[in-house]
């Protein structure tokens, strides 16, 4: 690949995330930071939640409800089948 090749991809990329907002909004993201009067602990994080992300303990907390929720799925099918089960033999 050429270099004029890939600086054309690179910059056909920019347009791309310009003319969808991203470069907007992470600088809005990136100058809020600066502004903090105080820097927080986890800098990744607080872009995160400024872009509306869920924080990481929140996703924590929404996979364990997702895994409870796809156990007892589970369970009501097969109790559901169990009933349909008994349903034919009668």
């Amino acid at each position: 690949m050429s270099y004029q090749s890939i600086n054309a991809k690179k910059e056909e990329f920019r347009k791309y995330l310009e003319k969808n907002g991203v470069v907007d909004s992470i600088t809005k993201a990136l100058v809020c930071l600066y502004e903090e009067p105080e820097r927080p602990p986890n800098p990744l994080e607080y872009i995160k939640q400024y872009l509306g992300g869920p924080s990481s303990e929140d996703l924590e907390l929404m996979k364990q409800e997702n895994e409870k929720l796809k156990q007892k799925i589970k369970e009501l099918e097969e109790r559901s089948n169990k009933e349909d089960d008994k349903k034919e033999e009668k």
